[in-house]
């Protein structure tokens, strides 16, 4: 609770929340702002953007406005569910290795640094290929599956400080099980880092996401920032002087990253004080000022 109440006064976290919250609502609440299906041919091919077409249109003609919240909800549904998946296994595989220590640490540590070894972007081009024009879920399940390696090293380090404190201590003295001592007295401490890895896995996801689909490895029938892109590059959106169809979705890629960072340097700087020296300096500046003024 008191991680959450500092962050409401964190004017980063807050601008974050703000942009969050609107582009999911926006994501929502689709069907009701915008009158055209996504896959619906509403104009001309390429339609300068006007007040029938917010954003205009795209070389067949479907309304980029419409495309753009309708894409949104794919996207945010790919990068907090893979975000979710690697967190989770981070998070789990983490507490574990570093609490239990000895055959399970090294058991763990070693599949750790072999997907650590593996460059993670070729791996899932490589995957992404294989499986041919994978849909959203799918493409979920692979970077949940294959990004979770630098979740579990952080975790872990953190989990080997924690297990030394005291209260950990007692509650193995008072013999309380192992699963209830990772649950409910490391975790608890665990839960800066936790959010940290979670959001910065979900903008990985996101982007990730994108470039995929960017390359081709899409599904070019499913509505998203990703497969938007693909589109746009096909239809040599900047060549024609469409700018709006290739831009579109990297603006709201590169909104929804901002905010999601924003979150996630908030977050860094309650948990971490030494962060917080901006504030400090500025207050130390205006002491230093309001000095100068009485001599």
């Amino acid at each position: 609770m008191q991680l959450f109440s500092q962050l409401l006064q964190n004017k980063k976290a807050l601008v974050g929340v703000v942009i969050l919250a609107v582009i999911l609502l926006v994501a929502i609440f689709a069907p009701f702002l915008s009158e055209y299906s996504p896959t619906q041919r509403v104009g001309r091919p390429h339609q300068a953007p006007s007040l029938e077409h917010w954003l205009g249109t795209t070389r067949l003609g479907h309304d980029v406005f419409t495309r753009l919240i309708y894409g949104a909800r794919v996207s945010l549904a790919v990068g907090f569910g893979a975000g979710l998946m690697i967190t989770v296994i981070g998070t789990v595989l983490g507490i574990i290795a570093g609490y239990k220590g000895g055959v399970v640490d090294e058991i763990i540590n070693f599949f750790t640094n072999l997907v650590l070894v593996i460059p993670n972007l070729p791996l899932l081009l490589v995957i992404a290929a294989f499986v041919g024009q994978a849909s959203p879920p799918v493409i979920a399940v692979i970077l949940g599956l294959t990004s979770w390696a630098w979740g579990v090293r952080v975790t872990r380090s953190e989990t080997l400080s924690i297990r030394q404190r005291d209260y950990v201590k007692s509650a193995e003295m008072l013999g309380e099980p192992s699963w209830r001592i990772m649950a409910f007295e490391i975790f608890p401490n665990l839960i800066s880092i936790v959010g940290i890895n979670f959001i910065g896995s979900v903008i990985f996801a996101v982007i990730t996401e994108a470039t995929l689909e960017f390359l081709g490895l899409g599904n070019p029938n499913t509505v998203s920032w990703g497969i938007m892109l693909y589109n746009a590059q096909n239809a040599s959106a900047l060549s024609v002087g469409a700018w709006w169809d290739l831009l579109s979705p990297c603006f709201a890629l590169a909104l929804l990253g901002l905010g999601l960072a924003l979150i996630n340097f908030a977050i860094d700087e309650v948990a971490n004080p030494r962060l917080r020296t901006g504030g400090m300096l500025g207050r130390w500046t205006r002491m230093v000022r309001a000095g100068e003024g009485k001599l």
